[in-house]
């Protein structure tokens, strides 16, 4: 099973933090993790009129009161015999975060949800969705209203006849979905939403050499599927399968809906290797709609466009 053993937290004491920090330090104890509270501070308005010196001590001060107010939020967790490390730097919080993962090797980051309200109301506000178009590791952004165990966890796959050879994001799906089932003792639901081109075509398809066609192209989706179960070692856990047709962004936030997920562990950016390769569309789509904690993933290889510099 896989496990973190470096996981940051990201916290804007302006915001409930309560779920967020109660994950990362369940996570942290569960895996014998160092845990790094991280915390952005924007730089204050209207410094650039004062002296250098001045405004570092403007700045300084800023940061040890921030770093009081996390070491406030660790101290029941000092008895737990949790590694725990503060640090607070001054920037745009996005880009901080993955500086800090690129410095520190961390391999997960938590985030709490910003829930934002508005025309069409979206779990994820900004800073969560540049995390995961560009963090090079995972990123688990936790809603605010979710303070209980998960109780059923949904991995989102897409295999395809070419997944055993250059595929690492889907084998990784289900090998961290199944590790958050096993150690939340949670129901793991596997879903793959074959989408069918003929259907989208405005082409009606009546005759019975097309029908036989997407027979096979759905026989051969079904197989693909069962392969990269039989590979992912998570029979232990008995998993609720999940076949369906049609469009992933409509299929997927519909399911976790009726099964009541708590959480949706899926894939933001299939292409390795590029820098600054973009969230899909689908996948924006679907984190548009849900309504539950998401764990974000890239596959091996991914390059992130931020720097050190």
């Amino acid at each position: 099973m896989q496990r973190f053993k470096n996981i940051l937290l990201a916290l804007n004491p302006e915001m409930e933090e309560k779920a967020a920090l109660d994950k990362a330090i369940s996570l942290a104890k569960e895996n014998g993790a160092r845990l790094t509270l991280f915390s952005v501070l924007k730089e204050p308005p209207g410094l650039q009129g004062y002296s250098e010196s001045v405004a570092q001590h403007q700045l300084a001060s800023a940061t040890t009161e921030r770093k009081e107010l996390l070491r406030s939020l660790m101290i029941p967790s000092h008895e737990d015999g949790i590694d725990v490390v503060l640090n607070v730097v001054v920037g745009t919080c996005f880009l901080e975060i993955i500086r800090q993962v690129l410095r520190k090797q961390h391999d997960l980051v938590i985030i709490n949800a910003e829930e934002k309200e508005g025309i069409r109301a979206r779990l994820f506000g900004t800073t969560a969705m540049h995390l995961m178009r560009k963090c090079p590791c995972p990123v688990l952004v936790v809603k605010r209203a979710q303070t209980r165990p998960y109780i059923r966890i949904l991995a989102a796959v897409a295999p395809s006849e070419h997944y055993s050879k250059r595929d690492s994001l889907n084998p990784l799906i289900l090998q961290l979905a199944g590790s958050m089932a096993y150690r939340e003792a949670a129901e793991l639901h596997v879903v793959h939403v074959l989408w069918h081109f003929s259907d989208h075509t405005g082409i009606q398809h009546t005759t019975e050499e097309a029908q036989e066609a997407k027979g096979q192209v759905t026989l051969q989706h079904k197989q693909y599927f069962d392969t990269l179960l039989g590979e992912a070692n998570i029979s232990s856990l008995k998993p609720h399968l999940h076949l369906l047709e049609g469009d992933p962004d409509e299929r997927i936030p519909e399911l976790v809906k009726e099964q009541n997920i708590d959480l949706l562990v899926m894939g933001t950016v299939c292409h390795t290797g590029i820098a600054g390769f973009l969230i899909g569309n689908t996948a924006e789509e679907i984190l548009n709609q849900v309504d539950c904690s998401v764990l974000a993933l890239k596959p091996k290889g991914f390059v992130t466009p931020v720097t050190l510099e």
